[in-house]
């Protein structure tokens, strides 16, 4: 028979338990998100990055519906509905399209830096406090850093900069049509989202030609769909309703770095001095914006299950 006095201390070890997993789960989901973008980008020797897009918005399409099944909840959502989760789903696709095509250009964990650039603008279209401002502040002087300054090494390729630019409005355009898409259920939005998705992502890569197909090719697409999709899509839903949202917004703000390390290990993207200081400072104002909003601002910054 356990005392009142113990009882407490029985139960704060799965109390604690609980928010250190669901913590490792989201940094498993970050390092799972970012491994398949080293994956997706090395299958550009054999695919264009359009195409690559094309196979991984698909797959992971099937996969989701597999999953979701959101007709099963046909009732339970209106053509409304349905016509706001297909907008999200097209800022979704196009949001992995230029990302992709910057990926193409310059390394994953620069493309990855400017991209978080899109939350942190929505964070300052629903806050006008001045210490918001000056993590805007920060963060662009992060992008300043990345440019292409002439004579400077490791200068980044200035397409594949504003490429990811653009996957940074889509970013944006996401986290604010999710909030009418998220009507119908966080599964159900991102399952209908992905087939959305697919209309911007199979024209495009059909206009590259078809793709010759065999099986290594599509076994690491489904591979690439899995990491960077359906895995961390579970890993993330399991855990945000363990966390706060500025601990998840905490954690997502780490997501450069680890695509910088990654792409180095995986890909052997080595960066320059001025490459690792612009991901630190981007870092640096993405953390201390998911810090200092409240909660419903920072639970935008949920890392996009793309």
């Amino acid at each position: 028979m356990t005392s009142p006095q113990a009882a407490p201390l029985a139960n704060a070890g799965p109390a604690l338990h609980a928010p250190l997993l669901a913590s490792a789960q989201i940094v498993f989901a970050q390092v799972s998100i970012n491994f398949g973008a080293a994956l997706a980008k090395g299958l550009f020797v054999s695919l264009a990055p359009e195409q690559v897009a094309a196979l991984r918005s698909g797959i992971a399409a099937l996969l989701l519906l597999a999953l979701v099944r959101p007709w099963r909840r046909r009732a339970a959502f209106s053509r409304r509905d349905i016509g706001w989760c297909a907008l999200y789903g097209l800022a979704l696709g196009g949001m992995n399209l230029m990302m992709y095509a910057a990926f193409e250009r310059i390394a994953i964990g620069i493309a990855c830096a400017i991209e978080i650039c899109g939350p942190l603008a929505v964070v300052l279209l629903t806050t006008r406090r001045p210490r918001d401002f000056a993590w805007l502040a920060l963060a662009i002087g992060g992008l300043v850093l990345l440019m292409p300054w002439p004579g400077r090494a490791h200068a980044s390729d200035p397409v594949g900069i504003a490429l990811a630019l653009g996957a940074a409005a889509c970013w944006a355009l996401y986290i604010m049509l999710g909030r009418r898409a998220a009507r119908v259920g966080a599964p159900n939005a991102v399952a209908i989202g992905m087939v959305a998705a697919c209309l911007v992502t199979v024209p495009a890569g059909l206009a590259r030609g078809l793709p010759a197909l065999d099986a290594p090719v599509l076994a690491l697409a489904a591979t690439v769909a899995v990491l960077s999709s359906a895995l961390p899509y579970v890993l993330e839903m399991r855990a945000m309703g363990q966390l706060p949202s500025r601990v998840v917004g905490l954690i997502s703000s780490a997501g450069p770095a680890t695509a910088a390390l990654i792409g180095f290990v995986v890909l052997g993207e080595a960066l320059g001095p001025w490459q690792w200081l612009a991901i630190a400072v981007l870092v640096t104002a993405s953390a201390g914006c998911s810090l200092g909003t409240a909660p419903p601002v920072s639970k935008l910054r949920e890392e996009p299950l793309t």
